[in-house]
């Protein structure tokens, strides 16, 4: 297609879309049916796509009857019943498809983007079948789920017989959760992985729900930054998995050692310890006004377009080599020639004042159905999809309340970088975003529309906004 950019890249590109809990293709579609959208999908030697519906919409084949299909996406819904081919499903694809020189990039939205996670860790942590070996991908699951002494040194042992060694060029996501489901389970590499080059968050300001706790990336310590070779040192291995020059020992301790201190031991004994290049940036509005799918497919303007815009211009900030369709870009405002041949950098936001200039409204209540101009510039169209409303579940949907008084176990890096647990419960309030948690220990990144919302309180049915978020010792950055 003409209109596809970038128009030429070295690299063919396999893109793993997955959507988030409960979400597909419907009237109110996420960022990630709306990503999707926008992809060259008709060139196989240029890029290959694949999507994914959301935890709690299908069930895996071997479940036939429709009583046990209902119990089976009602069980995925609650406690990711069956996480396990969801990520098996986005392996088996790579598996079939991947060949040397391949760029892999990864997207999700809520456990969507848990899945993505995970599934960049089963990678890091047991590589890449070649394909044809789809018998062996339950295994292989399995020896990525271990996370007992034992199960490490298999990982190891599987990944050098079995398996290719990958990397991960490109993992967006928007608002990972902590836990997948009310029952919370934790799988290996998912909160920080080296096989990642690039890594993208947009997480949200204002969700507030118990079970909804943002699942941002952890940093490394300097201690863990030294270890193993450094980007350069070793080269690239395509073809298998060799391994290291020798097998590190292990203790007969190590069946004591946390997750993360096993992360740490698997990959030095790599002799891999990269640095992902990561960027979490943070805007206005609830989990649904981040990843999408608060709104129906006909209302032009909400929230949700400003991380999806965002997102897409770190794909071509990163060169990833991912393809658009430059007429579909137009339609969430973004013009192809800001992105390609090279990003150009971004006016300044517009002023609130400027609105006159371009759009008629009556009363400042409802902004997704404003009367405007058909063309707009992209400053013009984040104006006004930053002053969209915000759907708040705890608002909107009563019942998530009787989860707000159970106790939960949240896990959490201290100023030194080491891992601590705090039992608290929630009561509806916003989420804590500490210093620490960030590579600048007193700034966090947010983007820039969420100054021009703060900014705008005589335009709000609510008066002044102000982030949900409990925010210790740190400022904000505005970022575009």
């Amino acid at each position: 297609m003409g209109d596809v950019i970038p128009t030429h890249h070295p690299a063919r590109t396999l893109v793993l879309c997955f959507d988030g809990t409960g979400d597909c293709f419907d009237q109110d579609n996420s960022n990630i049916v709306q990503f999707f959208s926008m992809l060259q999908k008709g060139n196989r030697d240029e890029q290959m796509v694949y999507y994914q519906a959301g935890i709690g919409t299908y069930t895996v084949p071997e479940i036939a009857t429709p009583l046990m299909s209902k119990i089976s996406k009602t069980l995925d819904m609650m406690i990711a019943w069956n996480l396990d081919a969801h990520v098996m499903g986005g392996y088996e694809f790579l598996m079939q498809n991947y060949t040397v020189g391949d760029r892999i990039c990864i997207f999700g939205f809520s456990r969507g983007a848990y899945t993505a996670r995970a599934l960049a860790g089963m990678i890091h942590k047991v590589g890449l079948l070649p394909q044809g070996n789809r018998q062996q991908v339950p295994f292989a699951y399995k020896m990525y789920t271990s996370t007992t002494d034992l199960g490490w040194k298999q990982s190891t042992a599987f990944k050098k017989a079995f398996s290719m060694d990958v990397d991960i060029e490109f993992l967006g996501v928007w608002d990972t959760v902590s836990s997948v489901g009310i029952i919370p389970r934790t799988l290996p590499f998912t909160t920080s992985n080296s096989v990642i080059t690039t890594f993208r968050h947009a997480v949200s300001l204002d969700e507030h729900r118990a079970r909804f706790p943002a699942n941002l990336y952890n940093r490394p310590n300097a201690h863990e930054a030294a270890l193993g070779t450094q980007p350069g040192e070793m080269p690239k291995v395509d073809v298998k998995y060799p391994g290291p020059p020798h097998q590190q020992q292990r203790s007969d301790s190590g069946k004591h050692k946390t997750m993360r201190a096993q992360e740490r031991e698997f990959t030095e004994s790599e002799g891999r310890n990269r640095l992902t290049d990561v960027l979490e940036v943070w805007f206005a509005g609830c989990h649904c006004d981040v990843g999408g799918g608060s709104v129906d497919n006909e209302s032009r303007h909400n929230l949700a377009r400003i991380p999806l815009r965002w997102m897409i211009r770190q794909c071509f900030l990163a060169k990833t080599g991912i393809r658009f369709h430059g007429e579909l870009l137009r339609t969430i405002g973004l013009e192809p020639a800001s992105l390609y041949p090279e990003v150009l950098p971004r006016p300044e936001a517009l002023e609130v004042s400027a609105l006159d200039t371009f759009a008629k409204f009556k009363k400042p209540k409802d902004f997704e159905t404003i009367e405007h101009n058909a063309h707009l510039t992209e400053e013009q169209e984040e104006l006004i999809d930053s002053l969209c409303p915000i759907y708040d579940q705890l608002s909107l949907a009563p019942h998530w309340w009787l989860l707000e008084f159970f106790p939960t176990k949240e896990r959490v890096q201290d100023e030194h970088n080491h891992w601590e647990k705090e039992i608290t419960v929630n009561a509806g309030r916003g989420r804590i975003i500490r210093a620490h948690q960030h590579c600048d220990e007193c700034t966090i990144n947010v983007h820039r529309s969420v100054k021009v919302r703060m900014e705008a309180a005589e335009l709000l049915p609510r008066g002044k906004y102000t982030p949900k978020a409990r925010m210790h010792n740190t400022t904000m950055k505005f970022v575009d």
